[in-house]
């Protein structure tokens, strides 16, 4: 986009008229950047770096727009290295070499080489070797920008050889000043009604880039003496897709947050997360089977209607698909997150399935075992055992473990929900089995 806007200000000159308005305003020192105050404050980490004169190797992993190079571009500045910089989306091997030997020949003059490498996620395993020994040797040092989870997307050989700094996204604060600054250059007022500057800043999702690009826009289209409501910046500008892949962590990070905040019983965090997934593209089907994973695991049998509930809800989306189908989600996702919670039934299952295999030769114990033939029956088996329906209280309280174990609780129900009830059985029947084997 060219910068008409622009054209009353002469003193911005020719070569501002082609620029981008976010680039026009990229922050030049460190105590221009926003947003960005935990990692470069007065005590923060990249700061005391600066100042120590010592800069490593760094991955920068933050959302776009947030300020990966604008803080690369500021760092080589501040050391006095050459700004090299290449995207990984881009380059391949051979681009690396000749980046390597001219940050050789600088090196062998007495000049180092910063490298910011933009994506550098995209770079695949081998390539990313071909890194290790230039920063091993100081040749050049090496500035990573990714929007992913350096843990799943880079060798462990180049984080080790570097320090990861977690950019965040700019907040609504940081946001209102990106526009304070380019209403401050351009010398206008945003021509929107306050509740569409709110929904601007909303529409940005935390990218500082991307709302300097509708900012610029909005310079040039929308008139003082008739500022955009709501509805005519919506009708103007596209929404932007929410900042969603299912391939990436973001993935399991807000899946992630709808589990907790289930567990935690908070319904409305919970709705709020699932719709975002939804916003996102995510599959409902994908929610609905995690939803019954929630059922089972984190409410249990403190209600053991959920299950039921959340199998209800997924077929209720496979009859009406989308949206109508959704609602039938949401209604059990506030059902599990309002019943009461309990992993009782979870943990047991894990304990019986380990000491289930520390101990699987073990045969069961032959009193409760059939005798089909004579020879079992002459070998004891089915021997004294008790039928329980023959009993006063319906309950014999033999022991059903292998006779090699001794008798073990795993399932041990808290008093919430539907477990009281079944707390008060457990404790009833082990006061019976106390009872008769002391008689």
């Amino acid at each position: 986009m060219t910068l008409s806007l622009f054209e009353n200000d002469k003193k911005k000159g020719e070569a501002d008229n082609a620029r981008p308005l976010a680039d026009i305003l990229r922050p030049q020192t460190l105590d221009e950047v926003i947003g960005q105050d935990h990692i470069i404050g007065a005590d923060a980490p990249l700061r005391q770096m600066l100042e120590s004169g010592q800069l490593p190797s760094l991955i920068f992993w933050g959302p776009p727009g947030c300020g990966k190079t604008t803080l690369a571009r500021i760092l080589a500045k501040h050391t006095n290295l050459h700004f090299e910089q290449i995207s990984a989306i881009f380059s391949g091997v051979a681009d690396l070499k000749k980046v390597f030997e001219a940050a050789r020949i600088r090196k062998s003059n007495g000049m180092g080489t910063l490298l910011f490498v933009d994506e550098i996620h995209r770079f695949n395993k081998s390539q990313q070797d071909a890194f290790l020994p230039v920063v091993e040797d100081g040749t050049v040092t090496l500035i990573g920008a990714t929007t992913e989870n350096p843990s799943f997307e880079l060798n462990s050989a180049v984080l080790s050889r570097a320090q990861v700094l977690v950019l965040r996204r700019l907040d609504e604060e940081a946001l209102e000043r990106l526009l304070q600054r380019a209403e401050e250059f351009t010398n206008k007022k945003l021509a929107l009604t306050d509740e569409a500057r709110t929904q601007l800043k909303a529409l940005a999702d935390g990218d500082g880039r991307y709302i300097l690009t509708l900012a610029a826009q909005i310079f040039t289209q929308a008139k003082s003496d008739n500022p955009w409501d709501t509805d005519k910046l919506f009708q103007t500008l596209q929404k932007r897709a929410p900042l969603y892949d299912k391939k990436d962590d973001s993935h399991y990070n807000l899946i992630s947050a709808l589990h907790k905040s289930m567990r935690g019983s908070d319904a409305d965090a919970a709705l709020y997360w699932f719709s975002r997934m939804l916003d996102g593209g995510e599959d409902p089907r994908y929610i609905a089977r995690r939803m019954v994973r929630m059922a089972v695991e984190d409410v249990g049998m403190a209600d053991p209607q959920a299950l039921q509930i959340c199998l209800n809800a997924w077929e209720a989306y496979e009859r009406l698909g989308s949206p109508e189908g959704e609602l039938a989600l949401a209604q059990a996702m506030i059902y599990l997150a309002t019943a009461p919670k309990s992993n009782a039934a979870y943990s047991a299952s894990k304990l019986a399935m380990k000491r289930a295999r520390e101990t699987g030769s073990l045969m069961p114990p032959k009193h409760i075992l059939n005798a089909p033939t004579s020879l079992m029956k002459d070998q004891g088996y089915g021997k004294d055992y008790n039928y329980d329906h023959n009993t006063e209280e319906g309950f014999s309280g033999q022991d059903y473990f292998p006779d090699e174990i001794e008798r073990e609780t795993f399932y041990d129900p808290p008093e919430r929900g539907f477990e009281r009830d079944i707390r008060k059985r457990l404790d009833y029947w082990q006061k019976l089995r106390e009872k008769k084997k002391h008689d």
